[in-house]
């Protein structure tokens, strides 16, 4: 592990000022970031306003010993690494000491060089410990990533991309439709990173509340909120040294926007219901199907926020733009024992996929269950892709530019309406959309509702 003073919170608690200062501007020569404490009830009220890294205490202090303000120091902040230092006479409490989880103990006097040895050690241990946390929560989140699968022009400039832009430590905003597979790259970036062995974290922000979301990304301490019965690092901390990913970034509300510049810009955090302040070290990669410059115009996304997030931009093709990639996406889909027939391969080339990769899924998983032998028959596909369709690139060659796909979008939202007798749920099932993408798409398109209901709303159509 490569040592770097710089990344390392320090605190020194030692009742004699002329040895304290002395060692302080040492390590603040150094590099390391440094606090002093005269007494232990001093230390105990910074380290609730500052998480630190390695503790060196004295063992013979006035009123609070060093003991004692051990044993607060482990129950509040079991994190941190206690170094002990002890005179001749005190070796066998150092040895208490030790049975009490500090990391070790020095005799004094001792050489500078001894005690910077110790802390690098004693800083070794720590990080090796949060990043086994750290691998334990990324194993329950997360599952082996599927390989992105395209042949196409446009397809090869985004691998292109990933491959030039995964190296770097740089935020990196991935935009693209509902279904395009911005995770999928996401995840490409981060198996492409310096940090591919370190945890990557994901979080949507359009899954959750406001004050959940919240609590998931900077964590919450014991009592903040109701219901909140124990403290729990947010996903910042789980990520700490390695990638955060934050999908539908669009949909975060005002007040955590600041809050997420606000770590963005210098690494620091605050859980909610804690004063005190952490530094984490998180690359992050953003994922939207907004369009954030109209955001930002609009004020509902915060103009320093969004260049913060988008140093490089990586935009994601839609399916309809992609269709010789097609037969490759299906054989994926379906794998080496099923096959299908020409017909429906044809129909699902000739079909414009308003939800794009996460649709098609979507209707080979449905064909195959309504299949027999391991084959997919036209008769299998959704009725919406089974119907009469024209080639998409010989319609929009006879077409002004950008008329046919929107037509042929709106078009097809309204049939699946109309069958689904305006019941929008099952609408964005069929779509392979979700409810809130289904309901920008009728936006998008001036598509309206009636609020008399379902068989209103087919009458309607």
């Amino acid at each position: 592990m490569n040592f770097d003073p710089s990344k390392i919170d320090l605190m020194l608690i030692d009742d004699d000022a002329d040895f304290r200062e002395t060692v302080a501007r040492r390590f603040t020569r150094r590099g390391f970031h440094v606090q002093e404490a005269a007494h232990g009830e001093q230390a105990l009220q910074l380290a609730d306003l500052r998480q630190f890294d390695v503790v060196v205490l004295d063992m013979v202090m006035p009123g609070m010993s060093g003991i004692q303000t051990l044993e607060h120091l482990k129950v509040k902040h079991p994190e941190c690494e206690v170094i002990m230092l002890t005179g001749q006479g005190t070796i066998e409490t150092a040895v208490q000491a030790m049975k009490l989880g500090a990391f070790d103990f020095l005799t004094k006097p001792f050489p500078l060089a001894d005690l910077e040895t110790l802390i690098e050690k004693a800083y070794e241990r720590r990080e090796l410990r949060k990043e086994n946390r750290q691998l334990k929560a990324a194993l329950r989140r997360a599952d082996t990533p599927p390989e992105i699968i395209g042949k196409s022009d446009v397809m090869q400039q985004v691998f292109k991309l990933i491959e030039r832009a995964g190296p770097t430590d740089k935020a990196i905003l991935i935009q693209g439709e509902s279904g395009t597979g911005k995770e999928l790259v996401a995840k490409a970036l981060q198996r492409a990173s310096q940090r591919a062995d370190q945890p990557m974290v994901t979080i949507n922000c359009a899954a959750l509340p406001e004050s959940l979301l919240e609590s998931e990304l900077f964590g919450h301490e014991k009592g903040s909120f109701t219901g909140a019965i124990a403290a729990k690092p947010g996903l910042f901390e789980v990520a700490d040294g390695g990638t955060l990913f934050i999908d539908e970034i669009g949909e975060l509300a005002g007040p955590l926007q600041a809050k997420l510049l606000r770590v963005l810009e210098d690494g620091s955090l605050r859980r909610i219901g804690s004063l005190k302040e952490r530094r984490v070290n998180v690359r992050l990669l953003a994922a939207t199907n907004r369009d954030l410059e109209a955001e930002v115009a609009a004020g509902r996304f915060r103009e320093d926020l969004y260049y913060r997030i988008n140093v490089m931009s990586l935009k994601l093709p839609p399916l309809r733009d992609r269709l010789g990639d097609i037969p490759l996406l299906v054989k994926r889909v379906l794998g080496e024992e099923w096959t299908i027939s020409p017909e429906a391969l044809r129909a699902m080339e000739a079909y414009s996929w308003p939800g794009n990769v996460r649709q098609l899924v979507n209707a080979l998983e449905r064909a195959q269950i309504m299949s027999d032998e391991k084959r997919i028959e036209l008769s299998a596909l959704p009725s919406e892709i089974a119907g009469p369709q024209r080639p998409a690139a010989r319609v929009a060659a006879s077409l002004p530019d950008g008329v046919f796909l929107a037509d042929v979008q709106r078009t097809h939202i309204l049939e699946v309406l109309k069958r689904e007798r305006g019941n929008k749920a099952r609408t964005a099932r069929a779509l392979g959309v979700n409810r809130r993408s289904l309901y920008r798409l009728l936006e998008k398109y001036g598509i309206e509702l009636p609020i008399e209901g379902a068989a209103g709303a087919a009458q309607h159509l």
